[in-house]
């Protein structure tokens, strides 16, 4: 029996698995938001603890909803609840809040290409459920090779099923969080800590994003003391940097010559 080319074999596989992937608006909705149940998992804790601490400092339980509905940051919800429980004035809250969600403005850079051309009745959605998460599985769909013209379908998906798992958590901690003492001493919060190296490990392909994120985590725990977490974007602009200039470096190396 005579063996298939590989040139043939290769091109069939690719042909498969390009009819495997979702070619409809409904398709790609349903795929982006299987996709994201993983990291949605992650965040389950999370969301319930922010309901749990937010009516404990003080908030009511409209108040807690109503910012897990219109802010939908779980960062920045934490560091804004702990501040209105010190009775922070509110331009300080926002400008702190303000300073942790800069790295969604690095997400939406590398997003801009695959949307740019959509028209503002998407961009505006798209742009309001753009998280650490949705971003994670937006992006990966977006760089598949596929020409499939219906990929921010795939991110509106996973963007809306991360939205309603937030607010039921959170409405799960305001209403049940209470009945559990110390909720938040338990360590659930580390469940979203785990969410975010899973979300980082994917990256790791080349010497550029290891040293990208190498030189941001150790920057981010030596700045961690300084205050309205500046530390954060003081590392993420270092990690930026080191990409950067690894990446500058690799380039001008001469290439390595190879053995026969």
């Amino acid at each position: 029996m005579s063996e298939i080319p590989f040139a043939a074999k290769t091109s069939a596989q690719s042909r498969a698995a390009r009819s495997l992937q979702p070619t409809s608006p409904r398709s790609e909705f349903w795929a982006g938001a299987r996709d994201i149940f993983p990291l949605i998992v992650g965040a389950i804790p999370f969301g319930i603890i922010f309901g749990t601490l937010a009516t404990s400092n003080g908030l009511s339980a409209g108040g807690a909803l109503g910012m897990s509905a219109l802010v939908f940051a779980g960062s920045s919800q934490f560091i804004a609840a702990g501040m209105m429980a010190t009775n922070a004035g509110w331009l300080l809250i926002v400008l702190t809040a303000f300073v942790v969600n800069l790295r969604h403005l690095l997400y939406a850079v590398s997003l801009v290409p695959y949307v740019k051309k959509l028209p503002q009745r998407w961009k505006i959605p798209l742009a309001f459920g753009l998280t650490d998460e949705a971003f994670a599985v937006a992006i990966r769909r977006y760089e598949s090779p596929d020409p499939s013209p219906f990929k921010h379908w795939y991110y509106l998906g996973a963007a809306i099923a991360m939205y309603i798992n937030w607010q039921l958590c959170t409405l799960l901690g305001v209403t049940a969080g209470q009945m559990v003492p110390n909720a938040a001493r338990w360590g659930l919060d580390f469940a979203m800590c785990a969410t975010l190296i899973g979300i980082i490990m994917p990256y790791l392909k080349n010497r550029p994003m290891v040293w990208a994120i190498v030189v941001a985590g150790a920057m981010a725990v030596i700045t961690h003391p300084l205050p309205y977490k500046l530390g954060l974007m003081l590392a993420a602009i270092a990690g930026i940097a080191a990409g950067v200039i690894t990446e500058r470096i690799s380039a001008q190396a001469p290439p390595r010559p190879t053995g026969n």
